[in-house]
């Protein structure tokens, strides 16, 4: 197209992509067809002294690039082709710094990471060889006053089929608000309507009446799609979702204290499902694994060794503020330990659910976790959520086998 004074060619041939990206994390990215031509509108009007801009086009390693000598990017390391000024040197250095601000906007790309691919699948980089993650730090040591007792409950592996795009713990009263399928075990009734006194009556996979709700994020591999109403392909969800081996419910004590009982109706959730999104907050404990790697323990997809499963651990925050089962947040009433595994003055320590779920995958399958659109399956975006609805007695029971160093279950 021809421009007053100077000439502008514009070739998009690539698509490119423009919502924002963490800077953590590899990912090429690329504008809309209509977003890279407004780019270099952009560019041309501001290159005043500039006659002429040769002609662009989006490249599989870089946003964009064209035949010429290469330059660099100002906005990060990738290599790209600069803008050619076919007068001024000015406008030349004008042109390039003009480009790469505006493809921080639009988006840099990585060069380590040629393709962030579509919805329906996580990028190269969220999978690692478990072999290659560090061995994790030890547990905090236990106290003279810790209490090191257990309690395991068994509620199925969700053979039933169990599953709903709601988030009563995160989106309450949100129908669809997770935009992603949760596996549940325990409380059959929970969607994201239900309330203390429906999850109360309803029934129940797990033993001794216990009613508590116990979910996440299914996790699938890539094919044909699975049942109709397992099938999340408008929000980027698609495959047959995959039933766990093994789900492994375990309430533990503190390492230097007792423990009090939780209330009943106490909400819990650990991960973020926007972590990917948000630059990675909230996610400092998702954790994933191998069943014969177990003391390595990484944030991303592991690789595990033939005939190993991969396990998904979620530990929930364990301080209570000790006067509400809820806040506004959804996370303020319930926090972590400290680095020791003490709780915060003002806030009492309560019986730490601790949830693995284990996995039987193909080998070398690009298995990824239901997401929000724009997390785009990275592995960060994992959670886990648990509303207590165990009878009182229950829960006395649960308090005083932990206290007293027993491992105990239903």
């Amino acid at each position: 197209m021809r421009l007053p004074g100077r000439i502008l060619l514009v070739r998009t041939d690539h698509p490119v992509r423009t919502e924002p990206r963490t800077p953590a994390e590899a990912g090429t990215w690329s504008a809309s067809r209509h977003d890279a031509a407004a780019a270099f509108l952009a560019v041309a009007f501001a290159m005043q002294s500039a006659v002429a801009v040769d002609p662009y086009v989006a490249g599989p390693n870089c946003m964009i690039r064209r035949a010429g000598a290469p330059g660099r990017c100002l906005c990060d390391n990738t290599t790209v082709h600069g803008i050619r000024a076919r007068r001024s040197l000015s406008g030349w250095i004008v042109g390039v710094v003009v480009v790469c601000l505006t493809l921080v906007s639009a988006g840099c790309a990585r060069s380590e990471n040629a393709a962030r691919p579509g919805h329906s699948g996580a990028a190269p980089v969220d999978y690692v060889d478990i072999s290659q993650v560090a061995v994790a730090p030890p547990a905090p040591a236990v106290q003279p006053d810790g209490s090191t007792g257990t309690w395991r409950i068994n509620c199925g592996r969700n053979e039933q089929g169990i599953h709903n795009s709601d988030n009563v713990v995160a989106s309450p009263g949100v129908a669809g608000g997770a935009h992603h399928f949760h596996d549940y075990v325990g409380n059959v009734s929970t969607n994201a309507f239900s309330t203390d006194q429906s999850l109360a009556a309803a029934g129940t996979t797990c033993p001794d009446d216990d009613r508590s709700t116990y979910y996440w994020p299914v996790l699938r591999e890539p094919g044909p799609g699975g049942a109709a109403q397992d099938d999340n392909s408008a929000d980027g969800n698609m495959g047959p979702i995959l039933v766990p081996a093994s789900v492994l419910l375990e309430f533990r004590g503190s390492p230097v204290s007792s423990v009090v009982e939780m209330p009943r109706f106490l909400r819990a959730t650990t991960g973020n499902p926007h972590g990917f999104s948000t630059g990675g907050v909230n996610t400092e404990h998702v954790q994933w694994t191998c069943s014969g790697a177990r003391d390595r323990v990484t944030k991303e997809y592991p690789r595990c060794a033939p005939g190993q499963q991969v396990v998904r651990i979620f530990d929930m925050p364990s301080c209570w503020n000790g006067t509400t089962t809820d806040s506004a947040d959804h996370r303020s009433h319930l926090v972590f330990p400290d680095s020791s595994g003490a709780c915060q003055s003002g806030t009492f320590p309560v019986p730490q659910l601790h949830m693995e779920i284990a996995y039987t995958v193909t080998p070398k399958s690009d298995y990824t976790i239901d997401s929000f659109p724009e997390e785009q399956h990275s592995p960060i975006s994992d959670h886990g959520d648990f509303i207590d609805v165990m009878p009182d007695s229950l829960m006395d029971t649960v308090v005083s086998c932990i206290n007293s160093g027993q491992h105990c279950g239903s």
